[in-house]
């Protein structure tokens, strides 16, 4: 058997090359999402349909998610559905690109959203592999921080591209760069990924069989804590997802010049930490399990919500952005590590990703409509607290309902993934 660093050194190239993916595919999802409102607004659509395009898009990628992973799950080459994936966004940005149209850009949106929710559980599956349940904790987190440096940039090349030669120029960007993210894919190896361990499947000795895979329902409904898990998410994102833009839309009423320039620091500074902490957040989550790192990420939201009422100094609002780093880079890299443990041997781990992402994109989803009410009829701090009341509510679910579940005395979790896989199961 072959030891981890061997296997990690036979597999380098293809890990890079992941990472690489990581960091161009971030460039072009987010040259395709938080600019759009900006650029039809500046092309003369009112706030309302600028809201149903958005909407459309979003309906599309919460709809997908569960059967997108499920499909990610029974599909062999992951590799292709990158590709297809990229292919489908730049149709997308291409449209975006040429004009404002009330049909390209419902067309665009359609196919944004219907690629996104593919894109994700596909990185995860990939990465599982290629290193296997092992060192997936340690590889994932630095997916993560590549993800996070292609976002911070997109958006700094962004902010130079619009400036100079218009917004329209913002979708160009994005389909050109995924002209290198398919080129990073192309240049992960197949024969290097494992079909049984990219699916959550169990992991082979030399020469073993892959293991049964469980049925959806199974899967989704029959393990208390993985559910449970999902309503701790939902309850995260509710609680997290109104923040921000909360925070830019009390600001732009008094000072509409330097709203944009300051949402676009926060949203910087969120992703250095990211960038900075994922790879390390997978390195402890292996160390001291995912509870405590959970609680840690929870537990900064009620605090969040607490010194947005305090304070409007601009300087002390980016500060406060480091919390919100903090807890989106310890969910965004824990989250999956627990669909990890909880469907080892299953088969059906890109499926419990897509139950993942369902719950996520609801809570996000529900938290704007939420927040917009409260201050409709009360005000932002009230909304601010109300919301901290829910991070609170999602804490307390966690700690008491959520087991530790790395699991350190199986054996699966010692051995690396086998470089040895049956003729056509690589992915």
């Amino acid at each position: 058997m072959k030891t981890e660093p061997n296997i990690l050194v036979e597999k380098r190239k293809s890990l890079r090359a992941l990472q690489a993916t990581n960091f161009f595919l971030a460039d072009v999802q987010t040259g395709l999402g938080p600019f759009l409102a900006a650029y039809l607004a500046g092309a003369g659509w009112a706030p309302g349909r600028v809201g149903v395009a958005l909407t459309l898009g979003g309906i599309i990628t919460v709809a997908l998610q569960t059967p997108a992973g499920a499909l990610v799950d029974k599909l062999r080459s992951k590799r292709m559905i990158l590709i297809c994936g990229c292919g489908v966004l730049a149709l997308g940005a291409i449209l975006l690109s040429l004009t404002a149209e009330p049909w390209a850009v419902y067309t665009s949106q359609v196919l944004i959203g219907g690629a996104g929710p593919f894109l994700a559980p596909t990185l995860a599956a990939i990465t599982m592999g290629l290193v296997g349940v092992s060192l997936f904790d340690r590889q994932f987190g630095k997916n993560q921080s590549f993800n996070s440096a292609g976002n911070v940039f997109c958006a700094l090349l962004i902010a130079v591209v619009s400036h100079f030669l218009g917004n329209r120029t913002i979708f160009i960007s994005a389909a050109v760069l995924t002209i290198p993210t398919v080129l990073s894919v192309t240049s992960i190896r197949r024969d290097d990924i494992d079909y049984e361990l990219a699916r959550g499947g169990c992991e082979r000795l030399e020469g073993g069989e892959p293991g049964t895979t469980a049925s959806v329902m199974q899967t989704l409904l029959g393990d208390r804590v993985l559910l449970l898990f999902m309503v701790c998410a939902f309850l995260f994102h509710f609680a997290n997802a109104a923040m921000l833009p909360q925070l830019g839309e009390m600001l732009s009423g008094g000072a509409r010049a330097s709203a944009a320039p300051f949402m676009s620091a926060c949203i910087v500074v969120t992703q250095v930490v990211i960038m900075l902490s994922a790879s390390s957040i997978g390195r402890f989550a292996n160390r001291i399990g995912r509870k405590p790192l959970l609680l840690l990420g929870f537990g900064v939201l009620p605090f969040r919500a607490l010194l947005y009422t305090l304070t409007h100094n601009k300087g002390g609002l980016i500060a406060i952005q480091l919390l919100d780093g903090v807890a989106n880079a310890i969910f965004g890299v824990v989250s999956v590590l627990v669909v990890a443990d909880r469907t080892r041997g299953t088969g059906r781990f890109n499926l419990a990703q897509g139950g993942l992402a369902t719950a996520v994109g609801l809570g996000a989803a529900l938290s704007t409509s939420f927040g917009g009410k409260i201050i409709q009829h009360f005000s932002y701090s009230v909304s601010f607290l109300s919301l901290g009341a829910v991070a609170i509510f999602a804490v307390l679910v966690l700690l008491f309902g959520i087991p530790e579940t790395l699991r350190q005395d199986d054996p699966a979790g010692s051995k690396p993934a086998s470089t040895k896989t049956p003729s056509g199961v690589a992915a």
